[in-house]
This record gives structure tokens, C-alpha cells and sequence, in this order.
């Protein structure tokens, strides 16, 4: 299915939405990206050109645009990867008097007179490709520092652990030694008993 199919399959109200925020996407989009269909949803991304290697090896989306069974769903990735962005996004959203339904990308309508368009144009236009496999690129590199930092807690836990217990183990080898030595002891009572009986037969 490419992008036209999926917007002829939809209801004509959806229909008519999603080609209007589609027109409003590539009208702002900066040069560089490329649209298609992807995942139910028309795309925008960094072609593989530009961009090999990924994660999931996919190409890197920058937006997509969708139908949901209650709403269409706007998502931009660039927004969710650049916290000052989110920031000027959000205030700027919200001075325009429309109401905000968003997750971490997602921004969800029912009407598509409920957008703001002037603000999501901006917001499409802010993030070239360059400065977006930049942003891409560093959340990479930073990555595996974070994953290492429950590693070396785990690490610092089992050391703490090993170290407890072995306090334990020479505490139960005095105890050992005071067993053994108790049992000769006992050995020399019962010794003594038959010589006490001995004499008194006598």
C-alpha cells in the first residue's frame, strides 16, 4: 500500500484531516527527507543515504501521520528527542487557544480544526536533517553509559554481600572447634563412671 491507497481506504472525514496536516507536513518539511508508508502510517524519515545504520534498521522518522480507531494521531519523533523543543512546543501550543492531547510523540485530534496548524509547521520546519541525525546520533553515544550504571550497582551489591559472609564463615569455625573439643570431654565422664561403681563393690 503506498501513501494514496491509505488515504482512500479511510472514511471521508478522516480522509479529508489527514490530507490536510499531510499538505501542511511536506509544505514545512525541510529538504532532505523523504515521505512513505510505514507501519499504517504515512512517514517522513531519513533515507538510508543519509543514514545507514539504526537501531531497529529502519530508516529514522522524523514524523508520521495516522488513523486510529478513536482518533488520527500526528507523531513527532523530533519533538519527543529534543527536550527544549518539547518546551517552545508546548507554550506555543497552548497560546494558540487549542487544547493539547499529547503522549511523548504523539499528538492526537479528532477534528482536524482542532490543530494549530501555524505551530506544527513551525515545529516540522525547526529540525533539518543534519541537526536531526545529530540529535539522533549523540542519544546513541550516551546509551551504553547509562545502561552501565545499574551494572556497577549490581557489582557494588555482590561485593557488599561477599564481604558480610565472610565474617559469618569464621564465626562458625571457633564454634567448630569448641564442638570438638567438647566431645572428649564427655568421653572422660563416661570413663569415670565404672571406676566409681567398681569400688563400692569392693
Amino acid at each position: 500500500m503506498n501513501v494514496d491507497d491509505y488515504i482512500d481506504s479511510l472514511p471521508e472525514d478522516r480522509r479529508i484531516a489527514i490530507r490536510r496536516v499531510r499538505e501542511l507536513v511536506n509544505s514545512r518539511l525541510p529538504a532532505g527527507y523523504e515521505e512513505g508508508f510505514a507501519n499504517d502510517m504515512i512517514a517522513w524519515f531519513v533515507p538510508f543515504t543519509r543514514l545507514a545504520e539504526t537501531d531497529n534498521n529502519e530508516p529514522l522518522m522524523v514524523a508520521a501521520l495516522g488513523s486510529q480507531t478513536g482518533h488520527m494521531a500526528l507523531h513527532l519523533t523530533s519533538i519527543n528527542a529534543d527536550p527544549s523543543l518539547r518546551t517552545w512546543f508546548e507554550g506555543a501550543y497552548r497560546r494558540s487557544g487549542k487544547k493539547l492531547d499529547m503522549g511523548k510523540a504523539s499528538l492526537r485530534f479528532k477534528h482536524v480544526d482542532d490543530l494549530p496548524f501555524e505551530v506544527i509547521g513551525d515545529a516540522i520546519a525547526k529540525v533539518g536533517v543534519d541537526d536531526f541525525i545529530a540529535q539522533y546520533e549523540r542519544g546513541r553515544s550516551e546509551a551504553p553509559a547509562a545502561k552501565a550504571k545499574p551494572a556497577k550497582k549490581v557489582a557494588a551489591k555482590k561485593t557488599a554481600a561477599k564481604a558480610k559472609a565472610k565474617p559469618a564463615k569464621k564465626a562458625a569455625k571457633p564454634a567448630k572447634k569448641a564442638a570438638a573439643k567438647a566431645k572428649p570431654a564427655k568421653k572422660a565422664a563416661k570413663a569415670k563412671k565404672p571406676a566409681a561403681k567398681s569400688k563400692k563393690r569392693r
